[in-house]
């Protein structure tokens, strides 16, 4: 089955840790991760209950594949009702502490309810506590880390924790685990410290054995890493340029969004890129990158370990950043660069460290600080206001509200509170680049048709990790599509959501798309988990799970009016570029969209949906 077979719940209120049978026809139905903890939320909340009451819920889940043999097993989600949207979050992250969850013999783990202290959660096996956190309220996850592994001296605890930014309820606030592996996105750190719950720290020593057919595992995980292995994305460009590969090609495109998406190219692109990580420095002469890492069971390893200048002024006086630690990836140099015209690759290094160190999603960071350097600008903020001069392009402006925002002093509260309530508040919401409260990743949906119709109808808010169809219309896998039309994205987007939704509800990376369609993901689910797991099977499973969390978000209150775009993408051309004078053609792809999806006119799923899919 794959399936440890048991969930922890834990009631913060009153203190009661228990166990209870994983629900398995649920499982069999959701699969696990994304989908089965969606499932779990969905059906013990009120759609409408405020995310930061003690009413929302928040859960860490795990999938049959995560801590197994299959590659990049090493994923868990983190779902709740978000802050930054008010709609379904689920925010992924790699590293080990997902797997060692599961080798602890646990599915999932649910909160509920508020604690009256700072707690955290201790799981070894079989056991697990809440215990005292006062002593760790207040640190960052670096701190909180170190500090748990020494206090139970275990070096192999592994931990998932917020800083500073989660307890100051920053509404992009992440959890993060491993020192710089994050469920950056939505606000789930938030909801942590609303709970006053700073961390779970994790050590399992019982392994995943309960496969459905081992041998038949072994063997088809094996063949599926070849593939990996052979493909030139996930077997050569990942592990030696991580996602920062992306940097110039998005840029030649013409779909980079500048300066709060204003332009769609940066000039300055070349020093932030992949390349400029691996290039020597004048200071000292060595590179910014100094490793690729890989998160458990991962045989690609684009994750990137860097060392920052400690010449350079953010940190010249700061020793405790010069070590290395979590290098910049693909969104977070464009968010914390491009976004905000800042092309000093050791400043994006230094707010990228804050990011990882306080617990911050660093897209949501980036983009509220493009939004705030463009009101200054515009004159609607000042020096007085801010603390400091703002103009795109101000790296030392940037190094300044990592600081204040991550500690929740000054402006840093404002920007805290994300790009739509803090540009609402001054006047010109039109400048929020977001769907339903959430920033934008670094694709402009006017270069990618596509991405403006993902982001639009995105769960979760604007987000590249529903339906990367960049893989199609830039990439050319699993086939070349035409990024400039909207002729056939709707069918492109539907079909990326639904299978993004099984890689993450089994538990292994989406990063293993490049190379894989569900097709190889079936085998592997198959032989873990039983042979009623077919791929027609699978494809239901990962469009239940969509229609799923769309229906949640409706009776939260959500409706078409949310699938959007903001103005300037629909009536701005791109200034330069391929796209040169394109705006989004949403509105030629939503209707045929909603058609596809089975939805009536205001986005509701139709009876014959729900019954098809059983919800």
């Amino acid at each position: 089955m794959s399936w440890a077979g048991k969930i922890l719940r834990v009631n913060l209120t009153t203190g009661e840790v228990r166990s209870e049978p994983l629900n398995m026809d649920w499982a069999r139905a959701y699969l696990g991760s994304r989908g089965l903890a969606t499932k779990y939320l969905t059906s013990e909340i009120d759609p409408t209950v405020d995310p930061l009451s003690p009413a929302n819920k928040i859960i860490w889940a795990t999938g049959p594949l995560t801590g197994t043999m299959a590659s990049t097993g090493g994923r868990y989600t983190v779902v709740t009702k978000g802050p930054l949207t008010g709609a379904i979050a689920c925010s992924n992250s790699g590293g080990y502490w997902g797997a060692e969850l599961k080798m602890a013999g646990w599915d999932m783990i649910i909160f509920e309810g508020r604690s009256p202290r700072p707690v955290y959660l201790y799981v070894e096996n079989d056991r697990a506590e809440l215990r005292d956190a006062a002593h760790l309220w207040g640190k960052s996850v670096w701190q909180t880390e170190a500090t748990l592994k020494a206090q139970h001296q275990d070096p192999l605890i592994r931990v998932s924790s917020i800083g500073t930014a989660g307890e100051n309820g920053v509404l992009f606030a992440a959890v993060v685990n491993d020192l710089h592996r994050a469920a950056g996105r939505s606000g789930v750190g938030a909801v942590m410290g609303s709970k006053n719950l700073k961390a779970i720290a994790v050590r399992g020593t019982l392994g995943v054995g309960n496969i459905a057919d081992p041998k038949a595992f072994l063997q088809i995980t094996a063949e599926k890493k070849k593939v990996l292995a052979d493909n030139a994305v996930t077997g050569q460009g990942l592990p030696k340029f991580g996602t920062q590969v992306l940097m110039n090609v998005i840029n030649e495109v013409g779909a980079l969004p500048t300066r709060n998406h204003r332009d769609s190219q940066f000039e300055g692109a070349k020093d932030i890129s992949a390349e400029a990580m691996a290039t020597p420095r004048a200071s000292d002469g060595k590179p910014q990158l100094v490793t690729n890492q890989a998160c458990f069971g991962c045989t690609i390893a684009c994750g990137r370990i860097s060392k920052i200048d400690q010449t350079h002024f953010t940190v010249e006086n700061k020793p405790q950043y010069w070590g290395a630690s979590g290098g910049l990836e693909y969104e977070a140099a464009w968010a914390l660069g491009a976004a905000n015209g800042v092309n000093d690759l050791e400043a994006l290094q230094y707010a990228n460290l804050i990011c990882n160190e306080q617990g911050m999603d660093p897209i949501s960071f980036g983009a509220t600080v493009g939004a705030v350097m463009e009101l200054y600008e515009m004159g609607v903020l000042t020096k007085d206001q801010l603390g400091i001069e703002a103009p795109f392009g101000s790296a030392k402006a940037l190094a300044y509200f990592a600081d204040i925002t991550a500690r929740g002093e000054g402006f840093g509260k404002e920007i805290g509170l994300g790009s739509k309530r803090l540009c609402e508040k001054y006047g010109h919401p039109e400048l929020s680049m977001s769907v339903k409260g959430q920033e934008f990743p670094a694709y402009d949906a006017r270069g990618i048709q596509g991405m403006g119709l993902t982001y639009a109808t995105s769960n979760r808010g604007a987000c590249h990790l529903r339906s990367y169809t960049v893989a199609s219309e830039i990439l050319g896998i699993p086939v070349k599509t035409d990024p400039h039309t909207a002729e056939g994205k709707p069918e492109l987007v539907k079909a990326f959501q639904d299978a993004t939704a099984v890689f993450d509800s089994a538990g292994i990376c989406i990063f293993t798309s490049f190379a894989w369609g569900l097709a190889d993901v079936q085998p592997q689910v198959a032989a873990a988990c039983g042979a009623e797991f077919t791929l027609e099977n699978l494809s239901t499973i990962g469009e239940r799970i969509w229609n799923l969390e769309r229906d949640f978000n409706n009776r939260a209150g959500f409706s078409a009016k949310d699938d959007t775009l903001p103005k300037r993408l629909l009536t701005e051309g791109a200034r330069t570029g391929p796209a040169k004078g394109l705006t989004s053609k949403l509105g030629e792809m939503l209707p045929h969209y909603y058609e596809i999806r089975g939805w009536d006119a205001s986005g509701q799923l139709k009876p014959e949906t729900r019954e098809r899919l059983g919800l």
